[in-house]
């Protein structure tokens, strides 16, 4: 896989660090990545792996842009006010990067279309706004055996996590999953939604990124994903707190 000289340019920051280079970027141009929720998460999300030169990134997304998005889906503008989520961040992300394919899915991700969409990603990042669809995706993801990062925000904290858990560590003990943290969903009402509790704008930018930045480091191959372990963000004292979660049932290859 070539790269023209413009794309040589655009991504020499990249190039010049040893863990990524030459092989480590046409990784990421080979990638296929799918985004859950072009929303506040998945705003930040998208455009830094645009910028980074995923080749191709799927969105997921059924709602339209409104004005009291704006605060915090920075994808999105005033003038696409009424648009199709998924059709702002397309054109956003031409902008952004004309070389990175963007697949639109105007859709809520559901138990009739998960497998057929999810199967044809490399990896997903899950930026939903609701239980429901947090917990079918990492379910179908862990049955599918497709990575998953997955992040949650609320009014001034934030946590993130690195889901691979057909896959075993370095001691032979498989990986947890998303139910082995959060074994089931909440009762309908117990967590408010942003609309009923608000959120910072920012900590969004911030989670994110750094969901991004977990995708990123998936592809290439680099560095330590949050794999068993959960980063907690507290962005109202900004603390950064980690925590290590196993599986309830351990199993051995």
């Amino acid at each position: 896989m070539t790269f023209s000289s413009d794309e040589i340019e655009r991504y020499a920051r990249h190039l010049l660090l040893a863990e990524v280079g030459g092989p480590g970027q046409q990784k990421l141009k080979a990638a296929r990545v799918l985004v859950l929720g072009a929303g506040g998460l998945g705003a930040p999300l998208i455009q830094y792996l645009a910028a980074a030169g995923v080749g191709t990134i799927g969105v997921v997304d059924d709602d339209r842009v409104a004005l009291s998005n704006l605060q915090r889906q920075v994808i999105h503008d005033t003038a696409g006010i009424g648009r199709l989520k998924v059709e702002s961040a397309r054109d956003a992300v031409q902008r952004l990067n004309p070389n990175v394919a963007i697949e639109t899915h105007a859709l809520r991700l559901d138990a009739q279309n998960a497998d057929a969409l999810l199967s044809t990603y490399d990896v997903v990042a899950d930026g939903t706004d609701n239980f429901e669809t947090r917990f079918l995706a990492a379910d179908r993801c862990a049955e599918l055996r497709k990575p998953l990062v997955t992040a949650a925000v609320g009014r001034f904290d934030g946590s993130l996590t690195t889901l691979l858990p057909w896959a075993s560590n370095a001691e032979g003990v498989r990986n947890p999953g998303f139910r082995d943290l959060f074994p089931a969903p909440p009762p309908p009402g117990l967590v408010p939604s942003c609309a009923e509790s608000g959120i910072l704008g920012a900590l969004t930018g911030v989670l994110g990124s750094l969901q991004s930045v977990e995708v990123l480091k998936l592809i290439v191959g680099i560095g330590e994903p949050l794999i068993g372990r959960l980063l907690l963000v507290d962005a109202f004292s900004m603390r950064f707190e980690t925590i290590r979660y196993k599986r309830k049932t351990p199993a051995r290859d």
